[in-house]
């Protein structure tokens, strides 16, 4: 579904991505590890073209490398940043409800699903989202994204700066999405849920891929986890 070849990004004269190669297939969960400012974040922000890319992404088999990154949602590709940019002064259903992308066409993921997905927003519907906690407003983004019916969807360290329970919980509400057949591309810290949820991994150091396999193989892996991970 999606496939990146030799990308590349630059932060002025900064070269951050130095030949990506990485690959996410229908209904797959990926999660790409690594270390702060080892290139996570420019990845995915390289896919969606909020990053000049260089190089190839195509996603469902077009070249999207390049594109306006509104166009590239329209053709099913959904991001959460890791800023978790709500509206603060529309309610939690408001919020939900500018996900949508064209009102006329029903998606898979309804407003009674999301509210269902994470009671705690069921019961703030009607609340001013600015006033939600970090982790609600972290399930708030997740959601939204959701609301426009993505085929593979990219989220951004959604666990970071939240306490234990509520990371919990964010793990809870990725593992069940995943579970409904979504492609995902998670970018993630906590080893513990990614090991929990994926298919496969990736470890970035460097801006470059350093490690692809499944759960098992990095878990039987020392070394790669402690010079690339660990810290």
């Amino acid at each position: 579904m999606l496939e990146v070849r030799d990308l590349h990004a630059y932060y002025g004269k900064s070269h951050i991505l130095q030949g990506v190669d990485m690959h996410v297939g229908s209904g797959e969960v990926v999660s790409l590890l690594g270390r702060n400012g080892v290139g996570r974040s420019t990845t995915v922000k390289a896919i969606m073209g909020e990053v000049a890319p260089r190089g190839s992404v195509r996603f469902k088999d077009q070249e999207i490398a390049g594109l306006p990154s509104y166009r590239i949602a329209r053709l099913g590709l959904g991001y959460v940043p890791e800023n978790r940019d709500i509206f603060p002064s529309l309610t939690v259903r408001q919020n939900l409800q500018m996900g949508i992308k064209d009102p006329r066409r029903p998606g898979k993921w309804k407003l009674d699903d999301m509210l269902s997905m994470f009671p705690n927003l069921a019961s703030r519907a009607d609340t001013a989202a600015g006033v939600l906690s970090g982790g609600e407003k972290q399930m708030l983004t997740i959601c939204r994204t959701l609301m426009g019916d993505p085929d593979l969807v990219m989220i951004d360290e959604p666990t970071e700066g939240l306490a234990p329970l509520i990371v919990q919980q964010v793990g809870d509400l990725i593992a069940d999405i995943a579970s409904r057949g979504l492609a995902i591309l998670l970018v993630e810290q906590k080893l513990s849920i990614a090991l929990r949820i994926s298919h496969r991994l990736y470890v970035m150091g460097h801006g470059r891929m350093v490690f692809e396999g499944t759960p098992a193989d990095l878990k039987a892996n020392a070394a790669v986890r402690k010079e690339w991970l660990e810290v």
